[in-house]
């Protein structure tokens, strides 16, 4: 296996396969939300047009890095268990918040935060740490 090659999916460790799809998964709400503060500016929905289209473009922009670490992950590369982590953590403050708003979003805070804490909990794991470093020891 070169550098290039990304690792076949049944030496990829399961817990590896499963951060990496809850961070891209959170990337992807990102982006979506960011789009709809666009959608929403243009719409005449928004006050201040500018503003949320250039707001709406920023939280696109964050949620490609989530994406980015998500495929470097698949592809066994070190540097992005990183990102995914901080994508994962930010998380748990996040579900706190919506949790704390009441109603319908206490649901949805706590799906936010049950994901944070896998995602955080399947890319510390060992069998994780072991496939992304164990190719560079040596």
């Amino acid at each position: 296996m070169t550098a290039e090659t990304p690792a076949p999916a049944s030496a990829r460790p399961v817990p590896l396969t499963v951060g990496a799809a809850i961070t891209a998964l959170e990337g992807v709400a990102l982006a979506v939300v960011g789009v709809s503060d666009m959608v929403s500016a243009v719409s005449g929905q928004a006050k201040q047009l500018a503003l949320n289209e250039f707001g709406g473009l920023v939280i696109v922009l964050l949620g490609v890095l989530p994406v980015l670490a998500a495929r470097a992950l698949l592809r066994e590369r070190r540097w992005g268990r990183s990102p995914a982590v901080l994508t994962n953590s930010i998380c748990l403050p996040v579900a706190y918040y919506m949790i704390q708003s009441g109603g319908a979003m206490i649901a949805v805070g706590a799906v936010v935060g049950l994901l944070g804490l896998v995602g955080i909990g399947s890319l510390l794991n060992p069998r994780t740490t072991a496939a992304l470093y164990a190719q560079h020891e040596g």
